[in-house]
């Protein structure tokens, strides 16, 4: 995950960067923020997954500059790094995710980290809220309740949809999810990016690889990511698929 440091003094922001820099699966981005006016245009350029957000800077503070965030469509995380503690009440009413008060404990920082790899209220909103809720714009995620709670899919990770009776299979690059979803609303939806192959199944455009005739007939996909495996085409869509590989 991708964490922008915002703090207004140097000394807290080595810190910070180095507690992270020693964290697997975390890098910090450079440069690092000194107020909200920086932090805010680097969020838009870097696209971090976490912000180490001080609260306390000239200019915009850093309540101001969550509350901006949680207008915004895709988000990141917030985890607010304080040395006062009486700004805990407003700073999860802006969705934040963590407040640790400095100086800051390398057990709290990473348990705040991991709270920010599941996602927000504001950013669950954003992320799979329905393209006619969100004025029809389509989601750049898609979310399915499984085991480990909610999982965020994103869209460019997506193989295929198949439907099976009531539900849809999602496969994806790490694996499989099933959604309470209609295949016609996803191809409605995604219909730009998504391929219909079968009746219940919609492809990913970017993932065909090649189209080929079995000794008895039948047609069979090959997408990118199945480690050669292989999705039926049904007769009445193999003139469309051909013809989509043809301008691919």
């Amino acid at each position: 995950m991708n964490v922008l440091i915002v703090d207004d003094e140097p000394l807290a922001r080595e810190r910070l960067s180095r507690m992270v820099g020693e964290l697997d699966g975390y890098r910090v981005l450079e440069p690092a923020a000194s107020n909200g006016e920086e932090a805010l245009s680097l969020i838009d350029s870097l696209k971090p997954d976490v912000v180490l957000l001080d609260i306390r800077m000239p200019g915009l503070d850093g309540l101001q500059v969550a509350a901006k965030l949680c207008e915004r469509d895709a988000p990141p995380a917030v985890i607010f790094c304080t040395a006062h503690d009486e700004f805990a009440l407003e700073a999860f009413q802006v969705s934040a995710v963590g407040y640790l008060v400095k100086p800051v404990r390398p057990e709290h920082l990473v348990e705040a980290l991991k709270k920010a790899e599941r996602p927000n209220r504001v950013q669950l909103a954003a992320l799979t809220r329905p393209a006619a809720v969100s004025g029809g714009e389509p989601r750049t995620h898609i979310s399915a309740r499984t085991r480990k709670g909610i999982e965020l899919i994103p869209l460019d990770q997506v193989v295929y949809f198949i439907a099976d009776h009531k539900y849809v299979t999602l496969r994806h690059e790490q694996g499989e999810v099933l959604l309470d979803e209609p295949l016609k609303a996803l191809e409605d939806e995604f219909g730009d990016r998504f391929v219909r192959i079968h009746r219940n199944a919609l492809v990913a455009r970017d993932r065909i690889e090649r189209l080929q005739r079995t000794p008895l007939g039948h047609f069979q996909l090959y997408l990118k990511g199945l480690n050669g495996d292989a999705l039926v085409v049904s007769r009445r869509h193999v003139a469309g698929v051909r013809k989509l590989m043809s301008a691919l």
